[in-house]
């Protein structure tokens, strides 16, 4: 009896922990343009300041947890994770850091993760070296990268000034690792994951759905993204971020 008793109990403390784990529905989501449309370019890659900004509002009002890609294993030990990613770098991500910094207190921590192209650093619409320095030492944004160029990974061959260039670059001019990619328009095939693999911790795509540990093979080199759009209302929002989705 004492045996079957000690059983059963690692079963509760093991394995129920684990299936709940598994189940688990982390949001990671994808944003570009942080600014008012002026015309130029696809609307719905952007999200107006003041919409971004009640977002997150929604978020640290609803006990959710900010978490950045080097606290990945963070998302056990909270009750609510959410990985909040910028893709393509644009200068007016300075705007979301501005809001970070406003809705900042003891209770809300944010934390997001800029993917960067390394080769467009300091272009006029891109963020400075200045820019991605100071957000870093802030604590509150992880720079990652997203390549040097913007290719379709899966229809080139050298992946060295994609991958490993653009990693060391953005580590130079940072301080800290870069473990993490986002794939240029969320492409990646076999041959791309085992190239990442030898650089990153984590591949990311745009696959539309909330994460969830599947046990598959190489899971965390296809991690799924759901767009905001400019067009996302705060009902849509929430649905989204609290596993509601369709």
């Amino acid at each position: 009896m004492k045996k079957s008793a000690m059983v059963f109990l690692c079963f509760l403390i093991f394995l129920l922990p684990s299936q709940v784990f598994a189940q688990r529905k982390v949001p990671i989501l994808i944003y570009h343009s942080i600014d008012e449309f002026k015309g130029v370019g696809s609307k719905d890659l952007y999200v107006t300041p003041e919409n971004f900004e009640k977002q997150m509002i929604y978020l640290r009002d609803h006990g959710f947890t900010l978490l950045t890609f080097e606290q990945w294993e963070d998302r056990y030990k909270v009750q609510k994770p959410i990985f909040i990613t910028f893709d393509d770098g644009y200068k007016n991500n300075l705007n979301a850091f501005a809001i970070f910094q406003k809705l900042k207190n003891e209770r809300f921590q944010p934390k997001g993760t800029m993917f960067v192209l390394s080769d467009f650093i300091g272009r006029s619409n891109r963020l400075s070296q200045a820019d991605l320095k100071m957000m870093v030492d802030s604590g509150m944004i992880s720079i990652q990268s997203h390549t040097a160029t913007h290719p379709d990974l899966t229809k080139i061959n050298n992946f060295d000034v994609e991958l490993k260039k653009s990693k060391e670059k953005i580590q130079q001019i940072t301080g800290k690792p870069v473990i993490a990619l986002a794939y240029p328009y969320g492409n990646t095939d076999k041959k791309v994951v085992e190239e990442t693999k030898k650089y990153y911790r984590f591949g990311l795509t745009t696959t539309p759905e909330l994460f969830s540990e599947k046990g598959m093979k190489d899971e965390l080199y296809f991690l799924p993204r759901v767009y905001i759009t400019y067009s996302t209302t705060l009902e849509e929002f929430a649905k989204i971020v609290e596993g509601e989705r369709k």
